[in-house]
């Protein structure tokens, strides 16, 4: 079958629709309304970096603008999310939990991570574990001596990482960010179906969950950083097209895969003209060569770069409006002073400003400056005056 061709505004469109970003109303109680994004996107992101609010809490309110940090917690407490790991460490929908058992194996068949952890300890930890309850890492000594430097674990920390990604630990909460840890037996709920699915069932979960949380996709989008199901991924979707179940897209020269009925929905074509800073660690973002062949947009997270190197700033959300991905936004949350510093923005050189993009972008900001606890705005010195009186928001300016 010849694939159908395709826009690469309407290829835009199809993902931002599918990804939810711009949320259709107050249907659900927020906390309800939370839990269905995290089963539609499939996954969301877990991050350390605070400069703003975590990656986790920006993508859901982003979706959510009734997004509450608590919701999380409950939903946790619940046992209605768990966490693991997706492409990074994620917060998943409980259903899917029997997805993750393949990734188990994997990591109990190669004998751990990338930290090797010693069996002694490893029975040390989960008898302490199923004697004293949920512990964390800070709870076991460390009788390493060995290197202090960012990425060494002592050996208790190694176990636990090790027991938790084979399924032998779960996440019960976090204190701060730290992972509290308990039994799995202790934590999965009995009505949670454990069986191992089957290739071709993993298989159609993989190609199903991207699909619905993204539209279109190829078969390395779907298998982003995971190992040893590509090949499989490709012949299912090969039969599905077979079987008419699904269809092929034309974006330029690349091909794409999606669900038969995608072009029947005329609201996946819809354009946006409402401004949204994205987390860096949004969904929509996370893969990079995805991001520039559908949005034409070159985007690499620089907090991770020496400062020497950086072309944009420490940590620039992208901004989105009408459908394309037009500036990026280097900002930072003071929780102290409750200030929100702008420090650099950015425009794609060919996007011309207007009113109403700057109006919807002061709108945007001022709700991110809210959802952050930031009561005013403040520039940096360097950044440009021009740029500086395009933000201005009532009564918070300094």
């Amino acid at each position: 079958m010849a694939p159908e061709r395709i826009t690469a505004f309407q290829a835009c469109a199809i993902a931002l629709a599918h990804q939810a970003v711009y949320p259709k109303g107050a249907s659900q109680p927020a906390l309800e309304a939370t839990r269905s994004i995290i089963k539609h996107l499939g996954y969301v992101q877990i991050d350390t970096i605070s400069v703003v609010e975590r990656a986790h809490h920006h993508v859901l309110w982003s979706r959510n603008r009734r997004y509450c940090p608590s919701h999380l917690k409950i939903l946790q407490d619940e046992t209605k999310i768990f966490e693991y790991w997706a492409h990074a460490a994620a917060y998943l929908p409980i259903e899917d939990y029997r997805m993750y058992l393949p990734d188990m194996q994997r990591i109990r068949d190669r004998c751990g991570l990338w930290h090797k952890a010693n069996p002694k300890i490893k029975r040390h930890v989960l008898a302490r574990i199923r004697d004293e309850g949920p512990l964390r890492s800070r709870d076991f000594s460390d009788h390493d001596g060995g290197s202090k430097e960012m990425w060494h674990w002592k050996p208790a920390k190694v176990a636990l990482e090790t027991l938790f990604r084979e399924g032998e630990l779960m996440v019960v909460r976090r204190e701060g960010f730290e992972k509290v840890f308990d039994l799995r037996e202790r934590v999965l709920p009995d009505w949670v179906d454990t069986r191992f699915p089957s290739l071709q069932e993993h298989a159609d979960f993989l190609i199903d969950r991207y699909l619905s949380a993204n539209g279109l996709g190829t078969a390395f989008e779907m298998t982003y950083l995971r190992t040893g199901v590509r090949s499989v991924v490709e012949r299912r979707l090969f039969e599905l097209e077979e079987s008419e179940q699904l269809i092929k897209l034309q974006v330029g020269d690349k091909i794409y895969h999606a669900k038969a009925d995608l072009m029947e929905h005329s609201s996946a074509f819809r354009r946006h003209c409402q401004a949204r800073l994205l987390s860096p660690f949004d969904n929509l973002l996370i893969q990079r060569r995805r991001l520039q062949a559908l949005f034409d947009f070159d985007y690499q997270l620089e907090c991770y770069m020496p400062e020497s190197k950086r072309r944009y700033g420490y940590f620039c959300l992208p901004v989105l409006w009408n459908n394309r991905l037009v500036a990026r936004i280097d900002c930072k949350a003071d929780r102290k002073s409750r200030a929100f510093l702008i420090r650099n923005l950015i425009f794609e050189p060919d996007f011309r400003i207007s009113e109403r993009f700057r109006t919807s972008l002061n709108a945007e900001l001022k709700a991110f400056m809210r959802f952050n606890q930031c009561v005013r705005l403040q520039f940096d010195g360097a950044l440009n005056a021009e740029v500086a009186s395009m933000l201005e928001i009532g009564g918070g300016k300094n």
